[in-house]
This record gives structure tokens, sequence and C-alpha cells, in this order.
């Protein structure tokens, strides 16, 4: 039997999607031991392989076949742009990529003067100021706390990721604009989805039988 092979973010979203798997049948003993040095479990019995990688990276794996199946944020999924399949939104890990600034800021994003923007996303705030909002900016990629970079002069605003916005209140910055929302979401290789239709397609549909009675 071909395994299916999945690949998880690291951190919460794994434990999650392990959690959701587990009420559809899927686990993994192996994932288990917290001091564990291995990079792939195997549960060999159902067929199953499964690995953790940075969010960034999953969506790589997919698209090139290295996992079957994917878990990841929709933010990453945007950011990084690959060939695959965005197949089912699990609904949880909900949050919204937004325009930040400080109150000041807010006529900036209706003129068209020449902004700048930071970002840990440099290609959804591209996306979202050329093709949306038809607006020229200048856009600085950043990788820390990008709720800095207004505050110290580098750039009028920020596209990133809002929660509950207390960082931003708390540095004096609030949501100027809604990008989009986000969740996790299932992504899977398109050629997988063809050899594999049906092992995936039954994947899909028990976790969206769980899910439905959840919500319900």
């Amino acid at each position: 039997m071909k395994y299916i092979t999945f690949a998880l973010a690291k951190g919460r979203l794994a434990k999650k999607s392990m959690d959701l798997f587990a009420q559809i049948g899927i686990t993994c003993e192996e994932m288990n031991d917290p001091n564990t040095r291995k990079l792939i479990f195997t549960n060999e019995e159902l067929g199953y392989k499964f690995f953790l990688a940075k969010a960034s990276d999953v969506p790589t794996y997919v698209e090139y076949g290295a996992a079957d199946i994917g878990i990841v944020g929709k933010d990453t999924i945007l950011e990084e742009g690959r060939n695959l399949y965005e197949v089912y939104d699990l609904g949880f890990g909900k949050c919204r990529m937004c325009v930040c600034g400080p109150e000041s800021a807010k006529e900036l994003l209706n003129g068209h003067e020449m902004i700048r923007v930071a970002s840990k996303y440099p290609h959804i705030a591209k996306d979202y100021f050329y093709n949306k909002k038809h607006q020229t900016v200048e856009i600085i990629k950043l990788n820390g706390s990008v709720e800095l970079a207004p505050i110290v002069g580098l750039s009028e605003v920020i596209v990133d990721i809002v929660e509950t916005g207390t960082t931003l209140r708390e540095n004096g910055l609030q949501v100027l604009e809604e990008v989009c929302p986000l969740s996790a979401r299932v992504v899977v290789n398109q050629v997988s989805m063809k050899m594999e239709n049906e092992r995936i397609t039954k994947i899909i549909q028990d976790l969206r039988k769980i899910l439905e009675v959840t919500e319900g």
C-alpha cells in the first residue's frame, strides 16, 4: 500500500490537526513521544506518514509531491502562491489579515500618494495594494515585530495578522482595513488528488462530517 503523507505546520496547528485526525481514526503513536528526535512519523498499519515543517514550507512540500496533504494557514497559502488544491477550510485558527497603523494614517489609504508598508507578508501586501486598491506603495519586508515599523517611522502602515488586536492597541495602532479572513486549510498535491482520489476524498469527507457535527 502506498503511504499518504501529511505535512503539518509545526506548533498549535499540528496539534489541533492531529486531535482532529484522531476523531476520524487517523492516528500516529510515534508523535506522542515528547522527546523524539524523529522527523518522519509512520502509521504502518493504516499507511500514513506525517512530518512537521515550518508553516511557510508546507505548501512547497505539497506542490512538489513530497507530501500529499498539507495543513496550513490561509496566510501562508496566499503568501507562498504555490500550485496546489485548497480543498477545505477547517475553520480553526481564525484571524484576519489587516492593514494597521496609527489613526492618522487612515487618510493616506484613501489618497494616491506613495506610502511605505511594512509586512512579513510582502506578496499579500502587494496584491492588496496593487490589485485591489490600485495604490502604489513601497513594500518593506520584515521578519520580526512589524508593529515597530510605524512607531519608529520605517513605514506609515503595516500588513499583519490580527487575532485580538491587543498588541496593536498597546502600541497606539489600530486596524484600518481588513485584507481577508484567515483560518487553517487543507491543501492537496495536484497529482495525488488524481492518483489517490478515493483515499484523499474520504479523508476530506470524514473531516467535514466531524466538523459539521461540532459546529452543528
